[in-house]
């Protein structure tokens, strides 16, 4: 065992002067009991005022500061929901208002465009309509006309006929009686 102490010993592991020697580990020592419990008690009492007159208070007030904040928040983001929802009502009112304005001025515009389509209409209908009369009045004026002069024309177109056909001028006495012949028929 010598050997084993002086390795001991040269390694530092070795308790001085046979502190191992005496036997019973200071803590458990029932000779140091009562004076174990008086610095327990005052360490104890002392870590207990320190705490609760230093360290939980601070504690208690960041957590009713962070429950004051949360609440805060809280309340700050509810008031904001009920103006977006107050904004969004008075938005889908005002698009609704906007959409049916839209369709009243359209279907005044359709109405009025209607009506001035008629009206535009109906005067181009009596302009074409006293055109369309004013047309057959001359077309039959100039037909009465023309039919004044169809006697003259078939006399003329008689006569050089039987000028191109005879060679011979033809005799005017005898197509106006021709013509007149077949006027009574």
């Amino acid at each position: 065992m010598a050997t084993t102490d002086k390795a001991a010993v040269t390694a530092g592991t070795a308790a001085p002067d046979g502190a191992h020697a005496q036997g019973v580990f200071p803590p458990f020592d029932s000779t140091t009991f009562a004076p174990q419990l008086i610095w327990l008690a005052l360490i104890f009492g002392a870590l207990y005022l320190l705490m609760s007159r230093v360290a939980l208070p601070r504690v208690e007030r960041i957590l009713e500061n962070r429950r004051a904040r949360i609440a805060g928040d809280l309340d700050e983001a509810s008031a904001m929901q009920h103006r977006a929802q107050a904004a969004s009502l008075a938005y889908d009112k005002t698009l609704a208002d906007a959409k049916g304005k839209a369709q009243t001025l359209a279907q005044q515009m359709r109405d009025q465009l209607a009506a001035d389509s008629d009206a535009k209409r109906k005067a181009l209908e009596a302009d074409l309509n006293a055109r369309l009369v004013a047309a057959e009045a001359s077309i039959s004026q100039t037909k009465a006309q023309a039919m004044t002069h169809v006697g003259e024309i078939a006399a003329q177109a008689a006569s050089d006929i039987v000028r191109h056909i005879t060679g011979k001028p033809a005799d005017e006495q005898a197509i106006a009686r021709a013509m007149a012949a077949t006027k009574t028929v």
